[in-house]
């Protein structure tokens, strides 16, 4: 073929020069009948980044049937499914070839969620995958017989994990079908009252806090209590039976160690679809849920905390509170606005993050404080308020408090992982001992308002160039900032992180300076990538971005510290 010849004419000609040789090499070549690849981007340096590269095959070769991408949602699974299988396809390949990074190769597939990532593109002319490459190296000199292996024989040999026929038609079709169900369900929810959904014979528990794959022995399996047992149909599983979580306020409640966090966790994370064999594919939470919690130390810019926190000392205004350093209060005050400001409907907290003080001040406190010398109103007598003015629900772990009896709708108890029902026996206890603390909330519960940042707020320079990208899920570095989103839980892929970063940019060159209101300025963003594909931020093809929920991004704004925003007109949807 003329193509591989062009590149075995390359490679014997730059093979022993200077390692930014390999840049006459940037460009496309057909490598067998239907299958083109792509040079994007040559590093400069064995120890460098490594270089960006495509595969494409031709859809007349790859065969898969569209009914397998004919919507939004099932062209994501079946994306999600072929890149993994490029990535394990091409795993035993990658082995080191000389210096540095020299002769490995780097697929961003993901974890236990899925999501829509810049990895691979489906369309109805191609499937492409898109990831990285060492090309290799001695010392600093083109080795070109490796690299010529790394083109010509690994490629082609991994390339054929994207054809239809070397996968099971089953096994494709049940991943599909099983990601549609999901938001299928998923979508469903507030029509049948739920917030969330989690399906009998579920599998919680997680092997450790920093392996988020399904406990391998010993873990207690799902199963409902029969008073919230509800049945949900799907498209392909027919009734799936399991707990609903209702709309209003849900505590859940028991001893420590008996699986009440890893249960809120799964709820947590059930706003994204998993893979099979996850424990949690039926683990299903409204897309609308944001879990909060204190962040001692945080930034806070403009937020009206008010509904909660009034009349600090020294006359601090909270209508428009900024602070260099939040306290364990105001920063849990200042997260659940800006989550209202998105259009959260559901809050997820567990008291073991959240500050006590913010949540509950009881009968004792009240008799010693005065309410004049206390500025904040605890969560306790704003929770109730906040679902019937705004129909925003809450699901709230909680061990210490049995004054949030009285504002509870729903009372779910964990007991060595079983899962009980205890809504009656809570109401009957609340009756029996009742509080003598009187609530603070007032009468309504407050104004949520909007915010535009400034276009001042966004400056990506570090010097003379522009320093955009993510350390792990912990830090976004954007210019001469630090962003810490460490506290952001639900946001579970480093490639969300690296695609908020690359949202940020371009936020601040689009969209900043506007007035549009947050919530509506990350939308149009979001709905940009959606149309356009991730390259829209970068201004090329990349393989190592994820889209992040709307929510994700306005906490890694809202930490920024440069932010700076106004006001803009109205409140938000109150009901």
């Amino acid at each position: 073929m003329e193509d591989r010849e062009r590149i075995k004419a390359i490679l014997s000609r730059i093979s022993g020069r200077g390692y930014k040789a390999y840049r006459d090499l940037e460009g496309s070549y057909g490598l067998a009948p239907g299958l083109t690849f792509y040079l994007d981007h040559a590093q400069g340096d064995p120890f460098a980044a490594p270089s960006r590269v495509r595969l494409r095959m031709d859809m007349t070769k790859a065969q898969y049937p569209p009914r397998l991408f004919k919507n939004p949602v099932r062209r994501m699974a079946l994306q999600d499914f072929i890149l993994r299988a490029f990535a394990e396809k091409i795993r035993p390949f990658s082995r080191g070839r000389g210096t540095g990074g020299s002769g490995r190769y780097s697929v961003d597939a993901g974890g236990q969620e899925i999501l829509l990532r810049s990895g691979c593109v489906v369309t109805s002319e191609y499937v492409e995958v898109r990831f990285f490459m060492g090309l290799p190296a001695a010392g600093r000199r083109v080795l070109g017989k490796e690299a010529l292996e790394m083109i010509l024989v690994d490629l082609p040999r991994a390339a054929r994990s994207l054809e239809y026929a070397a996968h099971s038609a089953k096994e494709v079709e049940a991943f599909v079908d099983l990601v549609e169900d999901q938001e299928y369900l998923r979508r469903r929810l507030a029509e049948r009252g739920l917030v969330a959904f989690v399906r009998d014979g579920a599998l919680l528990p997680r092997r450790s806090g920093v392996d988020d794959r399904p406990m391998e022995r010993g873990a207690v399996l799902f199963e409902s209590p029969p008073e919230l047992r509800v049945t949900m149909e799907t498209l392909h599983h027919g009734e799936v039976t399991g707990m609903g979580v209702p709309q209003g306020v849900t505590l859940i409640v028991g001893g420590g160690f008996h699986g009440k966090t890893t249960l809120l966790e799964a709820i947590s994370r059930g706003v994204y679809p998993h893979i099979p064999g996850d424990g949690r594919e039926w683990v299903v939470t409204d897309a609308g849920a944001v879990k909060v919690r204190s962040e001692d130390g945080r930034y806070v810019e403009g937020v009206d905390i008010s509904p909660f926190i009034k009349d600090l000392p020294m006359g601090r205004d909270t209508s428009f509170f900024s602070t260099e350093d939040a306290s364990g209060s105001t920063s849990l005050a200042a997260s659940i606005m800006e989550a209202l400001e998105m259009g959260a409907r559901v809050l997820l907290l567990d008291e073991d993050t959240a500050a006590t003080n913010f949540l509950i001040r009881d009968a004792r406190m009240q008799a010693l404080i005065p309410r004049e010398k206390e500025p904040i109103t605890p969560f306790i007598d704003k929770v109730r308020q906040l679902y019937r003015e705004y129909g925003v629900s809450t699901v709230l772990v909680l061990g210490g408090s049995g004054d949030y009896l009285d504002v509870a709708d729903t009372v779910i108890a964990l007991d060595s992982y079983r899962v009980l029902d205890l809504t009656e026996r809570a109401r009957e206890v609340a009756r029996k001992f009742p509080t003598p603390r009187h609530p603070e909330g007032g009468d309504t519960f407050g104004e949520v308002r909007s915010r535009a940042p400034l276009a001042e707020s966004f400056s990506p320079r570090k010097g003379r160039k522009e320093r955009v990208r993510s350390k792990g899920l912990k830090e976004i570095l954007f210019g001469e900032e630090v962003i810490d989103v460490s506290d952001v839980e639900q946001m579970v892929d480093h490639s969300q992180a690296r695609a908020v970063a690359e949202i940020l940019r371009y936020y601040g060159r689009q969209m900043a300076g506007s007035k549009t209101a947050m919530k509506e300025g990350i939308s149009r963003v979001l709905d940009v990538v959606l149309d356009k594909g991730f390259e829209v931020l970068t201004g090329w093809p990349v393989g190592n971005l994820a889209m992040p929920r709307s929510f994700e991004v306005a906490a890694a704004m809202n930490r920024l510290r440069s932010l700076k925003v106004t006001f803009v007109d109205g409140d938000l949807g109150r009901k």
